[in-house]
């Protein structure tokens, strides 16, 4: 094939002849050594950043900082392909698409490089309110907002700053907005390294740093019957929904199931009343006593299953095999809604 389309012809020379070079052409040959070192170090790099930030024992605070430390090594490979990548191909089709994407891939690692990222989304907020659930390993902290927040939807997410060295983490907000009152609350469960130490770290009156809203687990279609999920932490959007609904009464017909291995009785009592207000029907199943939640007793309860929507938040193994069965059974695709409960 001809130059791939002509688009890799090499072009006739102007200005020298035979083998000479211009002084750019000749700048960047003598920095071919360097940059192919830089550009195959900053290669491995980039491989061991991303299977860190893949693997979940990887603390979460130098996680965060994988993102800053990809950015400098792609800045190294555009040096590497910018002194590599033959000159004459700058002058055709191919050169300027590498351009293009080499200027924004660029501009976007200064940007995170800035700490620009969601820098418009921020907002300061104070804690107002902290209550623990120790039967299910559950904080409950409310956070009163500073000017800049546009609202959210139920089932949306922000990222919350406590600690500016340990950085921010995702929480699902599990409350309705109200513009009149300006806070957001955020149940957190236990889990890992940085969620058990709260209960100690937090407290009232702690300035924080709230960034979003973010998500798209928003609870929007127009059937007439929907069936909710939350195993375990995977409640958080559902309470959310459930106080939006006590604010602003919906149509359809809801049924809640929430699955949890730890209990706790005053937990439980604050998920019975925000059901009972939103007029949503409430399951609970305790696996210790009541078995796995299976979809066979999701379709016992809720015969008119074919009917209705379905939206799960909580570990994925869960989420994977209510997906398959019902899809298997009749659900249609667009019909079945998972919440990605991890972020990596």
């Amino acid at each position: 094939m001809d130059g791939w389309w002509g688009w890799l012809n090499r072009p006739e020379r102007k200005g020298h002849s035979g083998g000479g070079f211009t002084q750019m052409e000749q700048w960047l040959r003598s920095r071919r050594g360097l940059a192919e070192s830089l550009g195959e170090w900053a290669f491995y790099a980039a491989v061991i950043l991303i299977v860190l930030a893949l693997i979940k024992l990887f603390p979460y605070h130098l996680f965060k900082k994988t993102h800053k430390w990809l950015a400098l090594a792609y800045l190294v490979l555009v040096y590497h392909t910018l002194v590599l990548l033959n000159t004459e191909y700058w002058i055709q089709p191919i050169g300027w698409i590498m351009a293009v994407l080499l200027l924004s891939g660029t501009v976007s690692a200064f940007w995170v490089l800035t700490g620009r990222v969601g820098r418009q989304r921020k907002v300061q907020g104070v804690i107002k309110s902290l209550n623990a659930f120790p039967g299910v390993r559950v904080i409950e902290g409310s956070i009163h907002l500073e000017q800049g927040w546009e609202g959210h939807l139920p089932g949306q997410f922000a990222f919350v700053t406590s600690k500016n060295t340990e950085g921010a983490h995702p929480y699902t907000i599990a409350s309705a907005w109200n513009p009149n009152d300006p806070s957001l609350t955020f149940i957190i469960k236990q889990l890992g390294d940085w969620t058990g130490q709260l209960e100690q770290w937090l407290s009232v009156d702690m300035p924080v740093t709230v960034e979003g809203p973010y998500g798209c687990f928003d609870f929007n279609d127009t059937l007439p019957r929907q069936i909710w999920v939350g195993a375990g932490i995977g409640i958080t959007p559902f309470i959310a929904k459930m106080k939006h609904l006590a604010q602003c009464p919906g149509q359809q017909e809801i049924d809640l199931f929430h699955v949890t291995t730890d209990y706790d009785q005053a937990a439980i009592n604050k998920l019975t009343a925000d059901a009972l207000a939103a007029n949503v029907r409430l399951h609970i199943t305790v696996t210790p006593k009541d078995g796995r939640l299976t979809p066979e007793k999701i379709r016992a309860i809720v015969p008119e299953w074919h009917t209705a929507s379905l939206w799960f938040c909580g570990p994925t193994g869960l989420g994977d095999t209510l997906r398959t069965d019902f899809l298997t059974n009749g659900l249609t695709s667009n019909h079945y809604h998972q919440e990605l409960f991890a972020m990596r």
